[in-house]
């Protein structure tokens, strides 16, 4: 475990994934899940090279078919640390043996943790360190305590998204599949009230999203505001009676049920040509 550290904000960051774990304010109360495993014992995997899950856990490439689990392979794989200082930690995965048989490419897939006063800025740069096009999308899953740990309920608490967000969410099919239907937003006034029930069916899908940022907390109390620029849809996930709140925004999302394309033709992906590399940006903020 790598721990980094700033006046207002202390973090651990897992090598194996370069999965955030632990995010403490000044007086060390924990601001991410608390992982029951439960409910799920994930705390912030970094999805990549796919967001989402694929039509039978597979995609097609160049006439061949290869198998690929939700969420890609990052978060199951090792990262070196290249880069450590008392504020900031660096990690670098990049393609073996193993990811080359399930996704033919050569990458270098670099996660930057840097402590500013009281924010976390996240910046993960994916480049194409091949000679051929390489399709590739990328997501955020950072899981936060849901109630913060200010003396709130959990019914307290609330999402207020930067901008209005009157369009319909994307809808999710039993098995994780995105569905030609949509639902109503239970968006108001840019707020989105939370409560275990939202979370029924699954996922709060926003493709588009119009707002680059939200905030997140009860009102009246401290807040976690975070932005993220560099992504066009967003995912709010949890699992009814557990104890956390992810905020996912997302270059990527699953197939849609019954897709049978080619890679290129999935929503979202990236077509990255040789030598391009793209940062993707969350900065995660305590306000209190």
């Amino acid at each position: 475990m790598i721990s980094i550290q700033s006046e207002s904000l202390s973090a651990v960051i897992n090598p194996f994934g370069a999965e955030l774990s632990s995010l403490r304010d000044a007086d060390g109360r924990e601001l991410m899940t608390d992982a029951d495993p439960a409910f799920w014992s994930g705390r912030a995997p970094l999805l990549f090279p796919i967001v989402g899950r694929l039509m039978d856990d597979k995609y097609r490439l160049d006439g061949k078919e290869y198998a690929l689990p939700q969420h890609g392979f990052a978060r199951r794989q090792d990262f070196a640390l290249v880069e450590q200082a008392p504020d900031r930690a660096v990690f670098r995965l990049v393609d073996n043996a193993e990811t080359r048989a399930v996704y033919p490419f050569a990458f270098a897939l670099d996660a930057a943790f840097t402590l500013i006063d009281a924010s976390l800025l996240m910046e993960i740069t994916v480049t194409n360190t091949g000679d051929v096009d390489m399709p590739a999308s990328f997501g955020f899953h950072p899981a936060f305590a849901w109630p913060l740990p200010y003396g709130s309920s959990k019914e307290e608490h609330q999402i207020t998204f930067a901008d209005e967000e009157p369009g319909e969410l994307a809808a999710i099919v039993r098995g994780g599949w995105m569905d030609a239907d949509s639902w109503e937003t239970p968006v108001e006034d840019r707020v989105l009230e939370l409560y275990d029930e939202l979370f029924e069916r699954d996922a709060l899908v926003w493709n588009p999203v119009r707002s680059q940022s939200l905030s997140y907390g009860a009102l009246g109390g401290p807040q976690l505001a975070c932005d993220f620029p560099d992504t066009p849809a967003l995912g709010l996930w949890m699992k009814p009676g557990a104890r956390y709140l992810c905020i996912e925004p997302w270059h990527g999302i699953a197939d849609p049920y019954g897709f049978t394309g080619e890679i290129w033709d999935k929503p979202l992906m990236l077509r990255f040509a040789p030598g391009e590399a793209r940062t993707f940006t969350m900065r995660v903020s305590l306000r209190v």
